[in-house]
């Protein structure tokens, strides 16, 4: 069947069809090598689990590959290693991603599979428990790293009743109580083609892509119960000191504030001053904090593209007797941020730092189709690929500076290390 399809539109080289069950087919060709990704993309992730469930999303990634009608997880696994492919499933917070890739000659045996496997995951019971062990492993061994505790005791207490609050892979509590019919449940309501971007890139044409889109999944129905609407909480800002002692022989100090969405005014100025702060051995905290004072083991500054509030962090390493200037040293800089106008020069480069990071981040078909998928799932759209670096290049230092003012005033603070150190810190 040929598809009705929406008006195409296209950017540069990427052209964007809708087929008639809502799929959104982005197609960017690139002949320059025999190699075709893909990105299959749906508005699921950690946002759209209840709270009891947090993880589900994650151990839905983690057995979506392991079983599907008619296919064993080895047989999955020998199909896609037989010609070399890869086929794996991830989670992020806002989407839900299957990715694959392939010589051209295979692309469509293993599109078709990917297809498969999108629709009807069987989730054997020996694969959801074997999941289940791996990812309560993970969650135990991350409570033994400084820094991911530092964060998750920050992103609890920033983000409150928020998704956002929560790990991927949840804590033991959740992830114990997770139950396959949970995986079918959620799978159910979430994995439909009106709720569905499946990104391509590589060495194949628009009408070869669309017609293979079709052809696996143009006959899958949207079911007659609509999409479950998100109604997330707001997000109080509370500033407040968070302590965690632990026997380590760094500091981790943490600082964060609550920042903006992706679609808001605010978000190029702060992810500019993100990359000015912290970003690689030329910014701002590495040369005042390391260089100049020797402060910090490590030192950086980020600031992560959300389709809800984002959250600000800057953070150091640093050595237990160190902790109490490092805290001090660290609020300086982000103050001054909104006290004083950064220099022109400084401002031009982090500038060319983010914009020449970005097109490097746009290399290989893997993450030509990453990037446009992304942004069309997130309700971008295609075009603001051109539309970011629009931003970023418009932002000028006076829009920093209020920006730092309405965002970076009152700061969270995460603390993680030995408990004399902490004591003394806050003294």
């Amino acid at each position: 069947m040929t598809p009705t399809v929406k008006p195409s539109l296209s950017h540069s080289l990427i052209h964007r069809t809708v087929l008639n069950n809502g799929i959104v087919v982005l197609v960017a060709e690139n002949p320059a090598a025999d190699i075709i990704a893909g990105r299959i993309f749906l508005r699921a992730g950690s946002c759209y689990e209840q709270r009891e469930q947090a993880g589900l999303a994650h151990l839905l990634s983690a057995v979506m590959t392991k079983g599907c009608e008619g296919l064993s997880s080895l047989e999955i696994a020998e199909q896609v290693e037989s010609v070399g492919a890869s086929l794996s499933a991830d989670t992020s917070t806002d989407y839900f991603l299957l990715s694959l890739k392939t010589v051209t000659s295979d692309f469509p045996e293993i599109l078709a599979l990917t297809g498969r496997i999108l629709r009807s995951p069987t989730f054997p019971d020996e694969q959801v428990e074997l999941e289940r062990r791996l990812a309560l492993q993970d969650i135990r061994s991350q409570k033994e790293q400084p820094f991911t505790l530092a964060f998750e005791q920050m992103r609890q207490a920033i983000y409150q009743n928020h998704p956002y609050a929560m790990s991927l892979l949840g804590d033991e509590t959740t992830m114990s109580r997770i139950t396959r019919q949970d995986l079918v449940q959620y799978h159910q309501t979430y994995f439909r083609p009106d709720n569905l971007v499946v990104s391509i890139a590589g060495r194949i044409t628009l009408t070869e892509a669309v017609a293979l889109v079709e052809q696996v999944l143009g006959d899958w129905q949207i079911p007659p119960e609509p999409l479950p609407v998100l109604n997330l909480p707001k997000i109080p800002v509370n500033p407040q000191r968070l302590l965690k002692p632990l026997e380590t022989q760094q500091s981790i100090v943490m600082l964060g504030y609550l920042g903006t969405a992706v679609n808001s005014p605010d978000y190029a100025p702060l992810k500019l001053l993100s990359t000015y702060l912290g970003n690689g051995l030329s910014s701002r905290l590495f040369v005042e904090l390391r260089e100049k004072r020797g402060l910090a083991y490590e030192v950086s500054a980020f600031y992560p593209t959300r389709l809800y509030p984002g959250s600000f962090v800057v953070y150091m390493g640093t050595a237990p007797e160190n902790t109490t200037i490092a805290i001090d040293g660290l609020r300086t800089e982000v103050d001054l941020l909104s006290a004083t106008e950064v220099s022109a020069n400084a401002f031009q480069a982090a500038k060319n730092k983010i914009l020449g990071q970005y097109a490097l981040g746009k290399q290989t078909n893997g993450q030509i189709a990453q990037i446009y998928g992304w942004y069309e799932i997130l309700g971008l759209g295609i075009n603001f690929d051109s539309q970011f670096q629009q931003l970023i290049a418009d932002v000028t230092v006076e829009d920093a500076q209020a920006a730092a003012s309405r965002h970076l005033k009152t700061p969270y603070l995460s603390l993680v290390g030995q408990e004399e150190a902490i004591n003394s810190a806050l003294n």
